[in-house]
């Protein structure tokens, strides 16, 4: 079962702000009639490149459950995560450092492994649990108010 992720407000405006400012300044320079051509070459490249990373990003994160694994997909970010190696969740939490796929807060924190932790905020906490207690009943789930 595939889950989009949740895309924050804050988000949302983040990303499409970067996208404006991106674009306001490969226009400007290109009417700069002063800066060189090579220098508004590699800008535009390198701009071009950051707005397409951004798009990625924001298009193409969601996460994937089978029967053994969770699978991550956040721009070139991905990954997967055994379900039988996962010990607990965390509900309507957020987490602002580590690994984090995710476009809101107040996702789902997993915890898996010994000492691993990973971020991630579908459209749906509950369905998404639900998924993963269908396959490992033995996860702890913690709900965050």
């Amino acid at each position: 079962m595939t889950f989009k992720s949740r895309k924050s407000i804050a988000f949302q405006f983040l990303v499409v702000g970067l996208l404006l400012l991106i674009g306001v300044v490969i226009v400007l320079s290109w009417m700069d009639s002063e800066m060189r051509f090579a220098l508004k070459f590699w800008l535009t490249f390198l701009l071009g490149v950051i707005a397409i990373f951004l798009a990625w990003i924001y298009k193409n994160t969601n996460y994937t459950i089978d029967s053994t694994f969770v699978h991550y997909q956040s721009g070139p970010m991905a990954g997967k995560i055994a379900i039988q190696q996962i010990r607990e969740i965390q509900i309507n939490k957020t987490l602002w450092t580590g690994l984090r796929p995710a476009t809101a807060t107040n996702g789902i924190v997993i915890k898996y492994n010994s000492y691993d932790d990973i971020y991630l905020s579908p459209e749906s906490n509950e369905e998404f649990v639900e998924e993963l207690l269908k396959i490992n009943p033995d996860i702890l789930v913690i709900k965050n108010s």
